[in-house]
């Protein structure tokens, strides 16, 4: 089975490879369109439109593909939420000085949706599912947060963060997945694949 990643997240990537499995990069070029309110519903909606964007540029005629081809595509969307706010990547140091502010102090929620195009002899199967962490802050300095904003790290991250990063000296604690902050739930994917019985088809 060929696994397709469509997400050039060096971070899904590192996530993806510690499950074991033999995978390449396609990412997404899809234009994002939001009609989901609810945190859980768009990030499933989001991580769907950039599984199926490279499923469909996977199966058009230029690509190759044998008789007996067996495909897997993994999208995936992590967004960040405070009281019903979506938190995305910031558009500036401003937005994601703000967003800082907001989150110092406080707890928040961390969504990630994930979707499995599963691709075989013309058939395809589709599961989408997201996980939710919640996440609380210490509070934080205005001199903290112009330095963090500084290193550049929050500026391609959702909330203005990274867990796994130097945003981690912020984090007081963590309930649920610390992976799916990340940006991958992989335990729960590995129950899914499970679950759909394609794990005994792809080479670890």
């Amino acid at each position: 089975m060929k696994i397709i990643l469509a997400s050039a997240s060096p971070r899904r990537r590192e996530l993806l490879a510690g499950l074991g499995l033999d995978y390449t990069v396609l990412a997404s070029g899809v234009e994002e369109q939001i009609t989901e309110k609810e945190p859980a519903k768009v990030v499933e909606e989001l991580s769907a439109q950039k599984a199926g964007d490279v499923l469909q540029r996977l199966l058009a005629p230029n690509f190759r593909k044998g008789d007996d081809e067996e495909l897997l595509v993994i999208g995936a969307d992590t967004i960040v939420s405070i009281e019903g706010q979506i938190l995305g990547k910031p558009a500036d140091e401003r937005d994601g000085a703000e967003m800082l502010k907001r989150l110092s102090g406080r707890q928040h929620q961390v969504y990630t949706g994930v979707t499995l195009y599963h691709w075989h002899r013309g058939e395809t199967r589709k599961c989408t599912f997201h996980e939710c962490t919640q996440v609380w802050f210490y509070p934080m300095t205005q001199e903290e947060i112009s330095w963090y904003i500084s290193t550049g790290e929050p500026m391609d991250k959702a909330g203005a963060y990274g867990i796994q990063g130097l945003g981690n000296r912020f984090v007081k604690a963590i309930e649920g997945d610390y992976n799916n902050v990340v940006g991958l739930p992989v335990a729960r994917l590995y129950q899914e694949l499970k679950a759909l019985k394609l794990m005994e088809n792809i080479s670890r």
